[in-house]
């Protein structure tokens, strides 16, 4: 993917996991969490055997989505712990 594209893909999976999650930084926080949440998921789904973000598509969302959640649990829990 273009650069572009992973900017508009992680401010939108970024976005979603802020909703769920109740949090709110802003657009760029947002863009962060988001691809760093695709690496994350990527990780996690080949450590399970499956593949990663693949592209542009629903699939390659939902594992970004899986793994921005997964690191807003981890941010929120170092936090508490600080």
């Amino acid at each position: 993917m273009g650069i572009l594209l992973w900017i508009i893909f992680g401010a939108l999976v970024g976005w979603i996991a802020s909703a769920i999650m109740g949090t709110r930084d802003g657009v760029v926080m947002d863009i962060v969490i988001g691809i760093v949440g695709a690496i994350i998921g990527g990780w996690l789904m080949s450590f399970f055997g499956q593949t990663g973000i693949t592209g542009f598509n629903l699939y390659s969302f939902l594992v970004a989505l899986l793994g921005a959640v997964v690191l807003i649990a981890l941010v929120r829990a170092i936090r508490r712990t600080a």
